[in-house]
């Protein structure tokens, strides 16, 4: 979480500088902005997750120092959950303030003809967003740790095609399945990193032992 949070800072104050030095009066420039601090932000947490990644190695190895029987009591498969599930709580966390602060007013959703739906959709997408952080954070350890570079590329891709969707609203069907279908086919690819199987599955639903 405190890694998620020092990206946000970093990339809140590029956009701050990028906003205070351009026309504010200037609507093409002013949305060229919005789409490159997006994008920006997206790309300096993946970053930050490299980083964090890289830390958690080194403390593993020291774990194992310092341990008699030579082995970690926690697996990089662990580090990489919990690692998910700090980012994805502190995303989520900052996402539902500032829809909170909007929800103060003054003014009424809808208003002027538009849906409706703004806060419930909005609820939806920072869920998808929770799990989605927690499965990237899955497969972006499994990528470092394995070297496999085309992993982590495609957690990169992932996040940037789910914050590129929020252009889409207000169509909020056009954001929200594709960011759905996204989170299921990473769910899937993150259980079979971790060992899962449709054996596994099965005897999970069926509640066998």
């Amino acid at each position: 979480a405190f890694f998620w949070l020092v990206s946000l800072l970093l990339s809140s104050l590029i956009w701050f500088i990028a906003v205070k030095a351009s026309d504010p009066q200037d609507e093409r420039l002013q949305k060229g902005l919005l789409i490159f601090g997006v994008m920006f932000s997206v790309l300096l947490q993946e970053a930050f997750r490299f980083l964090y990644y890289k830390l958690l190695r080194k403390a593993i190895e020291g774990l194992v120092a310092l341990s008699e029987d030579g082995c970690s009591p926690i697996s990089i498969q662990q580090m990489a959950y919990v690692a998910g599930v700090g980012f994805g709580l502190m995303s989520g966390a900052f996402s539902m303030i500032n829809l909170l602060a909007d929800a103060l007013g003054p003014g009424t959703v809808g208003i002027h003809g538009d849906s409706q739906l703004y806060f419930l959709t909005s609820a939806f997408m920072t869920m998808v967003l929770i799990f989605l952080h927690t499965f990237w954070g899955i497969l972006f350890f499994h990528g470092c740790e394995h070297r496999r570079w085309w992993e982590i590329a495609a957690v990169v891709i992932m996040h940037l095609t789910v914050s590129g969707l929020s252009f889409c609203n207000p169509l909020y069907m056009g954001s929200l399945v594709p960011s759905y279908l996204l989170m299921a086919a990473a769910a899937a690819w993150a259980y079979l990193l971790s060992g899962g199987s449709a054996q596994n599955l099965r005897r999970f639903l069926l509640c066998k032992c």
